[in-house]
């Protein structure tokens, strides 16, 4: 698994739930960004929001392929279901 992989499926995680809370703080941060900016980059700060606030829409549509772990699988045991065989192991 790769790591934008992985930082997908520990978002998914992380999300589940919160989607409304979430996506608050996504308006809220880019209403600010874009005060400070003084409008210059509204635009942008928009493009991100909609993105960001897409990603927590779909987070829960996306099948979790693999569990997401913290450590890596220990040389001589079997792989979990789902994980791709690593070389060497």
């Amino acid at each position: 698994m790769g790591l934008l992989d992985d930082l997908k499926g520990k978002a998914q995680h992380i999300i589940g739930g919160n989607e409304k809370a979430i996506k608050d703080g996504i308006k809220k941060a880019g209403d600010f960004v874009d005060s400070k900016t003084g409008g210059k980059h509204a635009d942008k700060i928009d493009a991100a929001q909609r993105g960001a606030s897409d990603f927590v829409d779909k987070a829960n549509d996306r099948p979790n392929t693999a569990p997401v772990t913290d450590q890596p699988p220990v040389a001589g045991e079997p792989p979990v279901a789902g994980e791709p065989r690593q070389p060497g192991l």
